[in-house]
């Protein structure tokens, strides 16, 4: 199971550092939106399942540093669903730049959080719903 997303845009001066390259805490940041867009993708609103009581914290982050981004560069984040979640949900990522070079390699952990109780929840059945159709 691979479910595919991809998205892309230019790398801004203020997520560069004094050497011009992206600065590593922002590769985060870029997980995230390619999380976020993942989601829309498979037609689930991540701000829908926040106001439907479920928060995602992220559990684990590992990231692979290959090459470095700068400043302009078109960049590519492509996410993939590791496996169908449960009470987890992985992410396995690849960043590219605009000549398809390897930049990042990365993996996340997220859990199912129920905000109410601040405990660990099974995965809502619509974005299961979602995967399936």
């Amino acid at each position: 199971m691979k479910h595919l997303n991809s998205i892309s845009f230019r790398v801004r001066y203020s997520e560069t550092d004094q050497m011009g390259v992206v600065y590593h805490g922002n590769y985060a940041q870029y997980l995230e939106m390619g999380r976020v867009e993942w989601l829309r993708a498979i037609g689930f609103s991540y701000k829908q399942m926040e106001n439907d009581g479920i928060m995602l914290p992220v559990i684990s982050l590992q990231m692979e540093f290959k090459k470095s981004a700068t400043y302009d560069d078109l960049i590519t984040v492509t996410t993939s669903l590791t496996k169908l979640p449960m009470v987890r949900i992985e992410f396995d990522y690849e960043i590219r730049n605009e000549q398809g070079d390897l930049l990042v390699k990365a993996n996340t952990v997220l859990a199912f959080i129920d905000m109410k109780t601040k405990r660990p929840t099974k995965c809502p059945t619509q974005i299961l719903d979602c995967l399936q159709s």
